[in-house]
């Protein structure tokens, strides 16, 4: 096993729990299928999953409302300690529980299997092991389906197996335990497991109108222990594409392993999270849906995976890409529904009352209307260094990548709302500024080998746009770029102008800023974002991609040990599965935010390897 952390006692946490406090974000480990994902706790609840997509309705939802959500659990009967890992490069949870009478190791997993991409099990796998003397634990399965709103009908239907049905949502649960039902929406069982004996439960998404079907399959107890050494071969035989043997190998093989899991298999797409509607501020009102593929995200995660020889999960990304955005440039969404979806109309879900009372919990994420010139810059950078790689753009897919060239050489002088999708007025952002320069470049050199294409006026508008971004994004005492025209205060997205090819790394003037976003910026080894009003309100964490965006700029300019401070200070901010939030609160030592986070985890990658 991989990433064992130090061990925690849960007794205490446990009685919380049941007593209604919610466990913090660094509590949960992640499994996933490419389809669906599910959080599950230090103590073995499941208080996060949507089934049988990752922006499906909650079955287990207790994470954002303790008393209505709904969860699974299988744990130890309170008073227990606990460490956890995952089995190597897999998915594939192990949690230790250690009582005064014995040991028992629960492995929590969804099932896998070669060719789940078109036919997936979208079944979840707990298999409770005796290791050592004998363990009293407790099986209790409580869905709550559509965000709480649906309790659902239990019924046995067959030798230990029960449906439960409700709405448009099923579920065939089967355990060896001999689960009874308690009350009409529950069911548990109370079991003392010794050295050697296994307790198994599969939780199975099956649809309301198949369920009678799907019940008739009876399971076997060995089918299910089937399940897990499937699971770790489908893992094995992934992780062995990767190429990385550097010295932050474990780090970067679970980054990528998360990467995959927020992959949604059948079109490519990579949510920014499997959760919606963590606080960036607790209490506060800034809770997001980030079950959403951002073409931004998509196309960096694409260049991670890339750089570890992961080429067809990098395909899959460029191509859901290709097609979700193909028709004309004027139809371009900065994200989309993982199906590639174009409206996410952004609603308040009245059921669920929030994480720690976080509230509103929100589906779907009105930014999808927003105007963001640096998608321009992602879409042309991502089809030049596919062509690099020997890919070249099809005929049809020229003629669009023109009309977006075309698009952000007339945007390019209007403001945006930027790649943080502030809720306040457009600004002429820096960052975006830089980026539709990167869709004029990127088409300039496609053309150059061998397109068609107007490289005459689109030279003249790259010439323009440097002499503007250098002339009112640049302020010359003390020589450093600024957040945005006009303005002095600093932005952690400059951290990101190198990449681009428009400043050099090395670049005096680049110098100067990543120390001037520092120096504004940081906080306890941290970054966050930018220090100005957003009309959000609240002050939320440190950003984690930022800190490791910090540590790629420093390591790239030679400056080893300070990029490899603040590389290492950022992996102290994950917890002990090497999972990242979105932030992080540096005074209450806390995670914030959707998690885990795609973007914190990409981040990670390719500051590591520039560290490394």
């Amino acid at each position: 096993m991989t990433g064992a952390g130090s061990p925690h006692l849960d007794g205490g946490r446990a009685n919380r729990q049941m007593k209604g406090t919610y466990p913090p974000i660094d509590d949960f480990g992640l499994i996933g299928d490419c389809h669906a994902a599910a959080l599950v706790s230090r103590v073995g609840s499941i208080d996060w999953c949507c089934l049988p997509r990752f922006d499906s309705g909650s079955c287990f939802g207790r994470l954002l409302d303790w008393e209505r959500g709904g969860y699974c659990s299988v744990a130890p009967i309170p008073g227990s300690s606990s460490t956890r890992a995952y089995a190597g490069g897999s998915l594939v949870l192990e949690t230790v529980f250690r009582t005064a009478t014995g040991e028992a190791r629960l492995r929590d997993f969804f099932a896998m299997r070669e060719g789940g991409r078109e036919n997936p099990r979208r079944q979840i796998v707990r298999i409770l092991e005796g290791t050592r003397g004998s363990v009293d634990a407790r099986i209790e399965v409580s869905p709550r389906f559509d965000y709480g709103e649906v309790r659902p009908w239990i019924r046995e239907v067959g030798k230990r197996a029960h449906l439960a049905i409700g709405g448009s949502d099923g579920m065939l649960v089967w355990s060896d335990a001999d689960l009874v039902r308690e009350g009409k929406h529950d069911l548990a069982v109370s079991v003392r497991i010794r050295d050697g004996e296994r307790v198994r439960l599969s939780l199975q998404y099956v649809r309301p109108e198949l369920a009678d079907d799907a019940a008739a399959e009876a399971a076997r107890p060995q089918d299910v222990d089937d399940l897990l050494q499937e699971t770790l071969d489908w893992w094995r035989r992934w992780g062995s594409k990767g190429d990385y043997r550097g010295p932050y190998r474990d780090g970067i093989v679970r980054s990528a392993a998360v990467l995959k899991a927020l992959t949604y298999a059948p079109t490519g797409a990579m949510v920014a999270a499997p959760t919606t509607s963590l606080p960036e501020v607790l209490g506060g009102h800034r809770n997001w849906d980030y079950r959403l593929s951002w073409i931004r995200d998509s196309t960096l995660a694409a260049r991670a995976l890339t750089a570890l020889g992961h080429d067809a999960e990098a395909d899959g990304f460029r191509r859901f890409i290709e097609r979700s955005v193909a028709g004309t440039a004027e139809e371009l969404q900065i994200l989309l529904g993982v199906g590639g979806e174009r409206r996410m109309i952004e609603l308040p879900v009245e059921s669920l009352r929030g994480y720690r009372r976080s509230s509103p919990v929100r589906l779907g994420n009105q930014a999808y209307r927003q105007h963001q010139h640096d998608v321009f810059g992602q879409v042309l950078d991502l089809a030049w260094e596919w062509h690099q790689r020997g890919h070249p753009p099809h005929d049809d897919h020229w003629e669009f990548l023109v009309g977006v060239v075309d698009l952000a050489a007339e945007l390019w002088a209007r403001p945006d709302r930027g790649i943080w999708e502030v809720r306040s007025r457009p600004q002429h952002f820096v960052h975006s500024k830089v980026m539709s320069w990167t869709a004029i470049d990127r088409g300039i050199r496609l053309a150059e080998d061998g397109r068609a294409a107007p490289v005459r006026s689109w030279r003249r508008v790259r010439r323009d746009m440097s002499r503007a971004i250098e002339r009112e994004g640049y302020q010359a005492q003390p020589g450093v770029f600024v957040r945005s025209f006009g303005r002095t205060s600093m932005d952690a997205a400059l951290l990101l102008l190198p990449r681009t090819g428009f400043v050099a790394y090395d670049d005096d003037r680049m110098i100067r800023t990543v120390d001037a976003v520092r120096e504004e910026l940081e906080v306890d080894g941290l970054l966050r974002r930018y220090r100005v009003r957003d009309g959000l309100g609240g002050k939320e964490g440190a950003f984690l991609p930022a800190s490791f965006w910090l540590a790629e700029c420093l390591a790239r300019q030679g400056r080893t040990d300070e990029a490899r401070t603040v590389f290492e200070r950022a992996v102290s901010a994950g917890n002990d599965l090497g999972l990242f939030s979105e932030e992080y609160d540096v005074r209450g030592r806390q995670m914030l935010g959707n998690f885990p986070q795609g973007l914190s985890h990409l981040s990670h990658i390719m500051a590591a390897l520039a560290v490394g």
